[in-house]
């Protein structure tokens, strides 16, 4: 089940992720200019510690192409990458949580100083506005409920997962890090 997730379910999920990011990446022209001196440059994320009862990840290389924008080079190995970025994946789900209340994962970034600062800009700088892309879709009469129940859901699910992150630093004092 794991080898069909991993062949079939894996690459799709990364693809899709990949589109999101350059969606993203082409609502800001600057985001581009930023990223287009970097054409032709690999990265590449590793995850470290990840739960072995969950299917392992593709490999999760990407080459800047010449229009500023991520290419995923598949699941062929990459070559040597002039950026590694690796983040803890020991627990996704509150890497998913850190990443939904906004905050930036710890990430340890090695390799090109000049596309690290550039990384940096865009991780600090780049949001995605769904609002804005349900509007495109719908149109704004169509979508202000459909806004008004994602933000009361995303509000809701902030509230939930801050008491959860909260309830676990209480739990487990142990696991807090020194900031």
């Amino acid at each position: 089940m794991f080898d069909t997730f991993q062949t079939v379910f894996g690459p799709a999920v990364v693809e899709r992720l990949v589109l999101l990011a350059n969606h993203v990446l082409t609502s800001e022209p600057v985001a581009n200019e930023r990223l287009r001196p970097h054409a032709g440059k690999l990265l590449e994320l590793q995850l470290l510690a990840w739960p072995a009862w969950l299917p392992a990840p593709p490999a999760l290389a990407f080459r800047v192409t010449p229009a500023g924008l991520l290419e995923w080079c598949g699941s062929t190995p990459a070559a040597q990458a002039a950026l590694r970025i690796t983040l803890a994946a020991a627990n996704p789900a509150a890497v998913a949580a850190a990443l939904l209340l906004g905050q930036r994962p710890a990430l340890d970034i090695d390799g090109d100083a000049a596309l690290a600062t550039e990384l940096d800009w865009l991780l600090s700088n780049l949001r995605w506005d769904a609002a804005a892309d349900i509007e495109r879709l719908l149109g704004p009469q169509r979508a202000a409920p459909v806004l008004a129940v994602g933000f009361a859901l995303a509000q809701g699910l902030r509230a939930a997962l801050a008491g959860a992150s909260s309830l676990g630093a209480r739990l487990h004092p142990s696991a807090q890090r020194p900031v």
